[in-house]
């Protein structure tokens, strides 16, 4: 599904993490996000924000994608590298250096 959209919109008001705009980004559909809870955290500069119930600056972001082909190709790019930094090699590479600096700190 998320492969054959043109855009991701996420107007979530709470959330925990943020996954489906993640998912959309690793299938190459840009998305655009309300900076609500973790979510300018978690997507970083590989989404565009609105405030939530601003719908004039949601109509904004969808035609700025939708319009400007040079910048839909920007946020497909930023969301595959963005997307880099969730897979499960990257959270374990995190994991273990977390545990290594723990460790030569208080090595007893």
């Amino acid at each position: 599904m998320y492969n054959l959209a043109q855009i991701f919109i996420f107007p979530s008001l709470y959330e925990g993490f943020g996954l489906p705009p993640l998912e959309a980004m690793a299938c190459g559909c840009p998305a655009i996000v309300s900076e609500a809870a973790s979510l300018p955290e978690v997507c970083g500069e590989a989404a565009l924000y609105f405030p939530p119930h601003n719908a004039a600056r949601l109509i904004e972001n969808i035609r700025k994608i939708l319009n400007n082909d040079f910048l839909r190709q920007e946020q497909i790019q930023k969301g595959f590298q963005k997307v880099k930094e969730y897979t499960w090699k990257t959270a374990a590479h995190q994991h273990i250096k977390l545990i290594e600096d723990i460790l030569k700190r208080n090595p007893d």
